[in-house]
């Protein structure tokens, strides 16, 4: 798929683009992270950035940031207006472009209002601040969009989602001050990846409302649903270079797909064979723990089963209550042991062959710092001791090995794992768990932030394990991920288990309505809890 070649800075009738830049290279170090790239923006339009991780989004977007300077030759218009490159930091203001990156960059302690107006706050030199016409100001701002905010609320007692349309608010009353509105460009940067389906809904509803006050978004996702759902058009970035550029209502997800990891992926089906023929690998019984009341589940082996709800539901916390990881009562069975969960530690579970694969990869999954060789062997690091010390050549021989097996890239066991693509964190993350064969596998969240070509690696693994035995759990809030995977799905609501979905209901439309409440009773199986 050829991208189309762009060689006006107007859209039509001489109406100026939004925003045009041309011939963008980027070197680091011999390598090129930007290779000619050119990235068209029309007025009034939400416009997709994609690629995998390490295709240049990031790159592209400090670029118009003023983080990066382009090698000589890159072009930049403003509606119909040169702009010279480098921009200096904090330059984009001035051309009313105005981002919010995937961090949000909120101040917890502050009250909304105080984090509405940090910016503003920056660039005054007035020693007084208007409180009272500033709070009108903010309500109104939030009434604007639908929103109904406390501004003295503190941030950090906002939900994700709350945080990230706060984020947005701000974001477009900065890039409509001093004469922006009607025409100012919004980035946002991944400002979906933990948020479920219905907060999802909320944030896209406000970015209609800034396109529809005539201002233009470039949405940076991961996401080939929601960017066909939001988007006009669409760049796909691929090795640094334009892969295509898509019209969004023209092309199917297949076509998205094939831009974005350069080749077609056939429909493969994840899911295993397991079946309830098979014997059954878990029983747990009154499980009590955090939001979970009195959890009874059983699952066999070889079977996916998947654990979802909308957030505070108590879904995602069965892992971390199962592993030990967080206070717990109840009973569980593996295969012919039985434990008392109360008691169980961590360490205790490896042992019985248990496996917990955290959501929060940074900070629960791995120690960014450490190599990949260190973090991929910490499972079995007692056998790499010699007599004096670690060997060291053998720890950087077995993770090159699992690097091979899990497509690890690069595959470089001296690189810090923090220094990997969210994708290639979990593919790090996988070896280091499954290289022996657990009997029960607990995931949450495993392909959160992991690119379209990562996630087939993560479930063609998760598919591997079950077909050698292995009994999975998948805590997620992607439905498609979960039907694409699980052979049954189980859905919680205040920390009960209130739906069984088997068969054809395990899809990703049936599984969105019953967590959001829709009743399905001709077609769902109502689990005995």
């Amino acid at each position: 798929m050829s991208p189309t070649v762009v060689d006006t800075t107007t859209y039509r009738q001489g109406e100026p683009l939004a925003l045009l830049l041309t011939g963008v290279t980027k070197i680091f170090g011999g390598h090129r992270a930007l290779d000619d790239v050119t990235l068209e923006i029309r007025p009034g339009e939400v416009h997709g950035l994609l690629g995998q991780n390490g295709s240049g989004k990031s790159t592209l977007i400090k670029v118009l940031a003023g983080f990066h300077a382009p090698e000589p030759g890159a072009q930049l218009h403003v509606r119909g207006q040169a702009v010279a490159l480098p921009l200096a930091p904090g330059a984009f203001r001035q051309h009313h472009i105005s981002f919010v990156h995937q961090h949000l960059g909120l101040i917890p302690a502050l009250t909304v209002l105080e984090n509405m107006l940090i910016g503003q706050l920056a660039q005054s030199n007035s020693m007084a601040i208007g409180w009272r016409a500033q709070r009108r100001n903010v309500i109104e701002q939030f009434q604007s969009y639908g929103i109904d905010f406390d501004p003295d609320a503190t941030v950090s007692d906002l939900s994700p989602v709350q945080c990230a349309l706060l984020a947005i608010i701000r974001a477009a009353g900065e890039m409509e001050a001093g004469g922006g509105r009607g025409h100012g460009l919004l980035i946002l940067d991944e400002p979906t990846p933990i948020l479920p389906r219905k907060d999802v809904e909320q944030l896209f509803s406000v970015v209609r409302r800034v396109v529809g006050n005539g201002a233009s978004v470039i949405f940076v996702s991961h996401d080939v649903d929601e960017v066909m759902e939001i988007t006009d058009r669409a760049t796909v970035l691929r090795d640094g270079r334009v892969a295509a550029r898509l019209e969004t209502r023209n092309a199917t997800k297949q076509d998205f797909i094939e831009a974005i990891v350069g080749r077609r992926l056939g429909e493969v089906n994840h899911k295993t064979e397991a079946s309830e023929s098979r014997p059954v690998a878990l029983e747990v019984e009154g499980l009590f723990g955090g939001t979970i009341a009195d959890l009874a589940l059983v699952a066999h082996e070889g079977e996916v089963v998947g654990l979802t709800g909308l957030v505070g539901t108590g879904y995602n916390e069965v892992p971390y209550l199962l592993y030990g990881a967080r206070p717990a009562n109840g009973t569980v069975t593996l295969g012919t042991e039985e434990w008392d969960v109360s008691r169980t530690t961590p360490r205790q579970s490896m042992a019985r062959g248990i496996v917990l694969i955290p959501g929060d990869r940074a900070h629960a999954g791995a120690i960014g710092t450490l190599p990949v060789s260190d973090n991929v062997t910490m499972p079995v690091l007692t056998s790499h001791f010699s007599r004096f010390a670690l060997n060291r050549s053998a720890m950087k021989r077995l993770a090159l090995t699992l690097g091979e097996r899990f497509d690890v890239r690069p595959l470089n066991p001296d690189l810090p794992i923090g220094n990997l693509s969210g994708g290639n964190q979990q593919k790090v993350l996988l070896a280091k768990w499954l290289q022996h064969a657990p009997k029960l596998v607990l995931l949450d969240e495993p392909t959160q932030g992991v690119d379209i070509g990562a996630r087939q690696t993560v479930f063609k693994h998760i598919k591997d394990s079950a077909d050698s035995g292995a009994t999975v759990l998948c805590a997620s809030s992607d439905y498609e991920q979960l039907a694409t995977i699980c052979n049954r799905v189980l859905i919680f609501s205040e920390g009960k288990v209130i739906a069984t979905l088997t068969g054809t209901d395990v899809n990703k439309d049936t599984i969105a309505e019953i967590s959001l409440g829709a009743e399905r009773k001709d077609t769902i199986h109502v689990a005995e809890v």
